[in-house]
């Protein structure tokens, strides 16, 4: 089969690699319908996460089971399927507890030895445990099944940045971050309820997402200029909660600085850079909440897979960009220089 590989900073390719086979009876081999680019995967082609040459990459993905192994029991070949972004066994203490990502036997697509979801297609182990089985009927329908594919990925941390910001009904809610997680993040509060939810962001191609998400604001200042505009917003009051999803010392400022008193901070934005910008003191203060993560989204689209099935959430205009297989490389270039907020794969 085909796949995604990286060799170095900057330098995708898509090579022959060999055909995924069943290796455990609780295996998978699932061929992907639809796949795509997530901006914590140009960490790794910027250089700023190490990769082996040629490992795969890829871990948002969605498909068509093939063959099942003799211990899998909630899947057959011809299932259509979504994977989260870790897979992991479903029977752990973690897994019960809904922290699939921290499963001891999980891990993550396109680690070194498995494949990764920018291919044709996947191994997939602990299937019973990782994948969710979705309408057989989706598959004829482009436009669904590429919202059903935000499920893998940035729909669900999208809500776990807003469960961490403890969004309310009638609450106010800030976004920081415009990407498709931070969008995400917009749609997941209003899903919640959140009366009033204001987007920074500065490119306009995405804060039009933004208010179709559920904005009522954007501030398209940034730093000290943008808590200013955020205060006189909310009477000088902050967010009740403030989704956090980009990662950088700057963000986290940000977020602190128009968080109000009281208030709570959902951060899933990957953690790069210098430092993480929190001043415990100034929280500790201030008795802002800070909570968030590594998404477990296995442990939540049961329950936003239904509001995707109904079109009640539809998170596909986060995918501005579609190219075929051999299109992953230019993909990855589209979405390093932002004339691409995230792209879809269609191998």
């Amino acid at each position: 089969m085909r796949a995604t590989t990286i060799h170095a900073p900057f330098d995708m390719r898509v090579e022959d690699v060999p055909d995924p086979v069943i290796q455990e009876p609780t295996d998978v081999v699932l061929r992907v319908l639809r796949a795509c680019i997530c901006g914590s995967d140009l960490w790794a082609y910027r250089g700023e996460s190490a990769r082996q040459p040629g490992q795969r990459i890829g871990h948002e993905f969605l498909g068509i089971v093939e063959a099942a192994g003799s211990e899998v029991a909630g899947f057959a070949a011809g299932d259509l399927v979504v994977a989260p972004f870790v897979w992991s066994d479903g029977t752990c203490e973690y897994c019960a507890e809904g922290l699939q990502t921290s499963c001891p036997r999980g891990g993550f697509w396109g680690s070194v030895g498995s494949d990764g979801g920018q291919g044709e297609a996947v191994r997939v182990p602990y299937a019973d445990g990782t994948l969710v089985k979705l309408p057989a009927e989706a598959a004829g329908d482009d436009r669904l099944l590429t919202a059903l594919l935000a499920l893998s990925d940035v729909l669900g941390t999208g809500h776990h940045a807003a469960l961490g910001a403890g969004v309310t009904k009638g609450s106010t809610v800030a976004v920081v971050g415009d990407g498709a997680v931070g969008l995400c993040g917009v749609l997941a509060a209003k899903r919640l309820g959140a009366e009033r939810i204001i987007a920074l962001g500065r490119h306009t191609a995405r804060t039009d997402i933004a208010r179709a998400f559920g904005a009522t604001d954007v501030v398209a200042e940034r730093g000290e200029a943008a808590e200013a505009a955020v205060r006189e917003l909310t009477g000088g009051q902050g967010a009740h909660g403030v989704i956090e999803a980009v990662g950088t010392e700057q963000s986290m400022r940000t977020a602190v600085a128009i968080a109000r008193d009281g208030g709570s901070i959902g951060y899933v934005g990957v953690p790069h850079g210098s430092g993480t910008g929190l001043d415990l003191s100034v929280m500790f203060d201030r008795n802002i909440a800070l909570r968030g993560g590594v998404a477990p989204v296995r442990a939540y689209i049961p329950e936003l897979l239904p509001d995707v099935l109904s079109g009640a959430v539809d998170p596909s205009p986060v995918f501005d960009l579609t190219v075929g297989l051999d299109g992953v490389p230019s993909g990855y270039r589209a979405m390093d220089e932002r004339t691409a907020l995230k792209v879809l794969v269609k191998p």
